[in-house]
């Protein structure tokens, strides 16, 4: 009897070891069916919630502009699905990179008017500097998402503002090594010619770097 017993025993445990393996192997189909029904749901969600938040922005557009107009798009953009990515892309570098070209602009004038004018320039000299270097490594980072034109044109402007900040700068050290005394020749130079750098050739910079922001990003009608 036990010797019979033993064998049926036997192939009742491995019977229930077959049959746990199924379960798991069962269970681990179902965990990796569940794990990517999600993933593709959350992937459609993503997609929905893209979709809405473009139809929202066109829709303010529209508030904004008027039925009657076309909402902005960048010129000559090409058509397809990614376009709508791409307009968001360049115009977010140029949010980023507008305030510090013109905080660029402003504080190397602050800094070249204090030093026409005799004033202590005080942190005005360190202040410009930064921000050519801050506008520097924010065009950098920038870079491949600026049109051509526009990266250009901010690298000019930076160029420029930097020879007007050297000269400024210059004039000063001479100044000192003169014994604070320039003469109205060396005043003159440097007034000529940071005023032909900075109130002529970066004004004309960003006034060119305005025309190309707003022909990119803003619809003209």
């Amino acid at each position: 009897m036990l010797s019979e017993f033993l064998p049926e025993t036997l192939l009742s445990q491995s019977s229930l070891m077959l049959a746990a393996l199924a379960a798991l192997v069962v269970a681990a189909i179902a965990v990796f069916h569940s794990g990517r029904t999600r993933r593709i749901y959350q992937e459609r969600l993503e997609l929905l919630e893209e979709k809405t938040s473009t139809l929202w922005r066109e829709v303010d557009e529209l508030r904004v502009t008027g039925i009657g107009s076309e909402p902005p798009v960048l010129t000559e953009r090409p058509e397809g699905q990614n376009s709508d990515a791409r307009y968001r892309t360049e115009k977010t570098a140029y949010d980023k990179l507008w305030p510090q070209v013109w905080q660029l602009y402003d504080r190397v004038g602050a800094f070249l008017r204090a030093v026409e004018a005799g004033d202590p320039p005080g942190d005005l000299r360190l202040d410009a500097r930064n921000a050519a270097l801050d506008a520097r490594a924010r065009l950098n980072h920038n870079r491949p998402f600026c049109s051509d034109n526009a990266e250009h044109l901010i690298t000019q402007l930076i160029d420029v503002e930097i020879k007007a900040h050297l000269t400024a700068c210059q004039y000063l050290d001479d100044l000192k090594e003169a014994g604070g005394h320039p003469s109205d020749h060396d005043r003159r130079l440097m007034r000529d010619k940071c005023s032909a750098l900075h109130d002529h050739e970066a004004r004309e910079l960003m006034t060119q770097l305005v025309q190309v922001i707003r022909k990119r990003t803003l619809n003209n009608g």
